[in-house]
C-alpha cells in the first residue's frame, strides 16, 4: 500500500472514531437531560468533573498499548435528594441506602459482536472500612468497577460483588448500541425501562 493511501486511511480512521464519541457523548447527556425529568431529578455523578470514567492507559507495554483507546466506559446518575455537587464534583454518601443508575457502554471487546450500551441499578451498598477511608463516596467506585470489569460484571443481569472494601447489588441490561437511533429509542429502551427497575425496589 502506498504512503498517501495509508495517510489517508489513518486519517480516516481517526475521524471515525471521533465521530463515534462524538455520538457517545450525546447519548450520554441525552440519557442525563431525560432522566433528569423524572420524579427522582437524576443528576449526573461527577466523580471528579463532568465527564466519563474509562480504564485508560498510556503505558508502552504490549498488554497496555491497548487500553490507548477508550473502548469502554461508564458513567452513573443519581437522585438530586441523595447527593450534593461542590467543585464540579458530587458526592453521595453511603448512608441511607443510596441508588444509582449505572450506564456502561462497549464499543469494542472480544467478547462482544457489535458495540453495546448497559443500563440498570446498583443497590445495597455496604461499606465494611471506617467512615474516613476508602471508598469515601459511592462515585469512588466508578473506576474500581471498571478496572474490576470481570469481577463486577461477571453476571450484568445478577451482580453481587464483594471484596474487602465493600459489598452491593446490581442488574443490568444489555442492548446493541447501534439499535439506539433516535430521542424515541433512547425514552423506550433506556429510560422507562431503568426507571422500571429503579422504582421496582421501593
Amino acid at each position: 500500500m502506498s504512503n498517501g493511501k495509508l495517510v489517508d486511511q489513518t486519517r480516516l480512521a481517526f475521524q471515525y472514531i471521533e465521530k463515534l464519541y462524538f455520538e457517545v457523548s450525546y447519548l450520554i447527556k441525552e440519557v442525563e437531560g431525560l432522566l433528569g425529568e423524572s420524579e427522582e431529578k437524576f443528576i449526573f455523578g461527577r466523580p471528579s468533573g463532568y465527564g466519563i470514567t474509562a480504564r485508560g492507559s498510556t503505558g508502552l507495554d504490549p498488554n497496555l498499548v491497548s487500553l490507548w483507546l477508550l473502548k469502554k466506559l461508564a458513567v452513573i446518575y443519581i437522585p438530586e435528594e441523595i447527593t450534593s455537587i461542590k467543585g464540579g464534583n458530587s458526592t453521595t454518601k453511603f448512608e441511607n441506602d443510596p441508588r444509582i443508575i449505572y450506564l456502561r457502554i462497549v464499543l469494542d471487546d472480544k467478547l462482544i459482536s457489535q458495540p453495546t450500551v448497559s443500563f440498570g441499578i446498583m443497590y445495597d451498598f455496604e461499606k465494611k472500612n471506617a467512615t474516613d477511608k476508602w471508598p469515601t463516596k459511592i462515585e469512588n467506585l466508578i473506576g474500581h468497577f471498571e478496572y474490576s470489569e470481570k469481577r463486577v460484571f461477571k453476571d450484568p443481569e445478577n451482580i453481587e460483588y464483594e471484596d474487602a472494601n465493600l459489598k452491593l447489588k446490581g442488574r443490568l441490561q444489555t442492548i446493541n448500541l447501534f439499535d439506539i437511533t433516535d430521542s424515541e429509542q433512547v425514552m423506550v429502551k433506556i429510560i422507562a425501562p431503568v426507571l422500571e427497575m429503579f422504582r421496582s425496589l421501593d
